[in-house]
């Protein structure tokens, strides 16, 4: 196989995370190349690490085809060393002008059997590597332990929770009301899970993009990129949407493409098998794409409105970084997307994720949660995750100094980051049941006023 397991799973890090804050101390493991052999040394500490985070992982399975591979490379390692003898053999033989045609006929057999060895030896590589791609990353030791997001832990709010003298509608009635929303029409030309937004709804989503997007490549230092809305399958695998998340995606049925989740996949994957300056670290980018998802498993969990769509629009933030200053710059990137929400002065909180919540790919996660009226709770607006170097392991994607860096001169994987910032229709929702007025209308933050050419409220069309 080409790289070895350990790379391709993702699995590089210490099994003892650093603490959140501190300064990075590589470890022997983290200098050393990840070979087969040590993650099949490691499969007891790694399965103990993951707990309840890799019970769906075929740890047998693992553990079998690791010692099937260590027997089909040793019978390989064996048989080409009979060979190398039985070439000698044949070499003096031929010297000595004394009959080879036995020993020729013995090497044709070795040739043979090695052949048979080896096409075995490819197909238990390639299973192997399909399990090994279905072992999530090792969690940081400051996310919380909890089996579900009911135990996630609130970290701090912003902003004020407004009043209302009626209760608040939702913000569906509100856009069709407003005759901005059209989901009728929507069902009709594509079916359910999709949107149409016309007139002062379809200016304010795009209002909503060009600010944040404005404020991401001014303010904080993104490098704006347009990329491709459909990848192939390496992009895919390399930030951990497959091999296991397939049902999820849609697939293009004549050619090996997936339609992007997020713009997470081909921003990240900008820098697959790449080595990247160190002293250029860190490198950071912000896209605006539509993402699709199946939602395949979310049937009956908000079937009306915006909030989960198989087709929305999101602004995603995409860091690139060193070991030793990822957990900085996820307190940067998070704080990034929180400044969107404070501007458009929607209430939120930041939770970080329990182990029972995280995502399969991600070491730590923040989520930001805005507050909807209509619902009475906080709902997940952004996720912003640092990923250590699972992603980087997965896709190639490798650093290297020429200042400050280590002595050796050697490459290692960076850390990668995501969040959004923020997810598009989901603060257009925010924005239509915060800012809803007892008429119906609908107050436009102040912010978003020069990008609406100066509208102050999205009234009846």
């Amino acid at each position: 196989m080409g790289k070895s397991l350990a790379n391709v799973a993702g699995i590089g890090r210490s099994l003892t995370p650093q603490k959140s804050g501190a300064r990075f101390q590589p470890r022997l493991e983290e200098q050393s190349v990840y070979d087969l052999k040590a993650l099949r040394e490691s499969l007891d500490q790694i399965r103990t690490a993951l707990g309840r985070r890799g019970n769906d992982v075929p740890w047998d399975d693992l553990r079998k085809l690791s010692d099937d591979r260590r027997m089909h490379t040793m019978q390989v390692e064996q048989l080409r060393q009979d060979l190398n003898k039985g070439s000698e053999e044949v070499a003096r033989l031929r010297r000595a002008k004394e009959p080879a045609d036995e020993a020729m006929a013995t090497m044709k057999r070795l040739g043979d059997r090695i052949k048979d060895v080896e096409g075995t030896l490819r197909k238990v590589e390639e299973t192997l590597s399909d399990v090994a791609l279905r072992i999530p990353n090792l969690l940081h030791e400051s996310v919380p332990v909890g089996s579900d997001a009911s135990e996630n832990i609130e970290i701090r709010r912003w902003g004020s929770i407004r009043s209302f003298s009626n209760s608040p509608k939702p913000h569906w009635e509100i856009g069709e009301n407003l005759g901005i929303l059209d989901f009728d029409r929507a069902a009709k030309i594509a079916g359910a899970r999709f949107s149409v937004m016309t007139g002062a709804g379809a200016r304010l989503e795009r209002a909503l993009i060009n600010f944040m997007l404005d404020r991401h490549t001014t303010q904080h230092g993104y490098r704006e990129v347009v990329p491709p809305l459909m990848v192939n399958r390496p992009s895919m695998t390399g930030t951990g949407q497959l091999p296991k998340f397939e049902e999820d995606l849609f697939r293009l049925k004549d050619e090996d493409y997936f339609l992007i989740p997020t713009a997470e996949v081909p921003v990240t994957n900008l820098h697959r098998e790449e080595i990247l300056n160190g002293d250029r670290l860190p490198l950071r980018y912000t896209a605006y794409t539509p993402c699709f998802r199946r939602e395949a498993g979310s049937y009956g969990k908000d079937t009306r409105g915006l909030i989960r769509l198989h087709q929305f629009n999101k602004v995603e933030l995409v860091s690139f970084t060193t070991p030793d200053r990822s957990y900085e710059e996820l307190e940067r990137l998070t704080g990034h997307a929180e400044s969107i929400l404070q501007s458009l002065e929607l209430p939120y909180r930041v939770v970080a994720l329990c182990t029972g919540d995280m995502g399969f790919s991600a070491a730590k996660t923040y989520d930001l949660e805005v507050w909807l009226p209509s619902q009475q709770e906080y709902r997940e607006i952004s996720s912003c995750s640092n990923f250590e170097a699972f992603q980087a392991r997965r896709a190639g994607i490798k650093y290297r100094s020429s200042s400050g860096g280590k002595k050796d001169g050697k490459s290692d994987f960076v850390h990668t980051l995501n969040g959004s910032g923020l997810a598009v229709g989901r603060t257009l929702v925010a924005i239509l049941e915060n800012f809803q007025q007892q008429d119906g209308s609908v107050e436009i933050p102040s912010v978003l006023r020069s990008y609406m050419g100066g509208l102050e409220r999205v009234e009846r069309e």
